[in-house]
C-alpha cells in the first residue's frame, strides 16, 4: 500500500485485525481462526480443501484459516474493508493512521510476514458480497466462519436458513457473535433472540437452536472469547462474543 489508510473505521479495523494485542486480549481474529481451525480437526469432514471467512472485514481471520486450507475466500458488506485485505495480498504491508488524542494521530505499518502469513497469500481471495444474498458460486465449502456477523445484518434468519447450502457434507459452521441487536443494523421483527416469548426468556442462542436444529447438530458448547477495538490510546471497547459450532447432518 502506497499510503496510509486514514479513513476512521478502515484504521481502527486495520488496527483491530494486524496490530498488537490490547489489553492483555488476544488478537480476535486471529483466535477465531484458531479456534475454527481447531474445530474443524476435532469435529470437522476430513477435508480442508476450501474455507469461507464472512464478515472477513480487513481480512486477518481469511489468511490465517489459510494456514490450513488450501483455499479461502474472505467476504465483506464493505468495498473499503475488502480493499485492505486484497492490498495486503498483493504488497504485503498494511499502513493506517489512528487517533492518539485530540487532533494527534500515531502512524503504523505491519506486513504478512512479521505475522507468518506471507505463506498465505497466495491462497486467497476477497470479495465484496451480501451475507443475506450471497453469489451461487460461493458454494463447496469444508468450514464457514461467520465472526461477529450475525448481529449486524439486515436479514440474519435468511442468512441462517440458507447458509447449510454452502457446506460440502460434513462441514462446519463457526458462528460467534455478542448478540448486540440494535435497531440500526437489523429491524426489531429480523432479530433471532434477545426477546420475551411467550412471556419466557428467548435468547439468540435459543433462535439459533431453533434456525439450525434441522440441518445442523451444535457440535461442542457455546464459549466466550473476547475482543477489544481501540479507540484511541486510552479509551478502548471491550466485549465478549459467543461462540458456537455447528455441524452439517449427513
Amino acid at each position: 500500500m502506497s499510503s496510509y489508510e486514514t479513513d476512521a473505521m478502515v484504521s481502527q479495523y486495520a488496527e483491530f485485525h494486524y496490530g498488537p494485542s490490547a489489553l492483555n486480549v488476544p488478537n480476535f481474529p486471529k483466535a477465531m481462526a484458531d479456534l475454527a481451525i481447531d474445530f474443524h480437526r476435532l469435529h470437522g469432514n476430513g477435508h480442508k480443501a476450501r474455507a469461507l471467512d464472512l464478515g472477513c472485514a480487513t481480512g486477518r481471520s481469511t489468511f490465517e484459516l489459510a494456514k490450513a486450507f488450501e483455499h479461502v475466500i474472505g467476504v465483506d458488506f464493505s468495498a473499503l474493508f475488502i480493499q485492505v485485505g486484497a492490498r495486503l495480498q498483493q504488497t504485503g504491508t498494511v499502513r493506517y493512521t489512528l487517533p492518539d488524542e485530540g487532533e494527534l494521530v500515531t502512524y503504523h505499518e505491519h506486513t504478512l510476514a512479521e505475522l507468518d502469513l506471507a505463506d498465505t497469500a497466495n491462497k486467497v481471495e476477497f470479495w465484496q458480497g451480501d451475507a443475506c444474498n450471497l453469489k451461487e458460486l460461493f458454494t463447496g465449502f469444508d468450514l464457514v466462519l461467520a465472526a461477529n456477523l450475525i448481529d449486524r445484518l439486515y436479514a440474519p434468519r435468511r442468512f441462517l436458513e440458507s447458509v447449510a447450502s454452502r457446506l460440502n457434507p460434513g462441514g462446519l459452521l463457526v458462528l460467534s457473535s455478542p448478540y448486540t441487536w440494535l435497531e440500526e443494523y437489523t429491524k426489531r421483527s429480523e432479530w433471532i433472540g434477545g426477546f420475551k416469548k411467550d412471556g419466557e426468556s428467548y435468547t439468540t442462542l435459543d433462535g439459533l437452536k431453533d434456525i439450525l436444529g434441522e440441518r445442523f447438530e451444535l457440535v461442542d458448547v457455546p464459549q466466550a472469547v473476547p475482543f477489544v477495538i481501540r479507540e484511541t490510546r486510552r479509551k478502548h471497547q471491550y466485549t465478549e462474543s459467543e461462540v458456537t459450532v455447528w455441524k452439517l447432518k449427513a
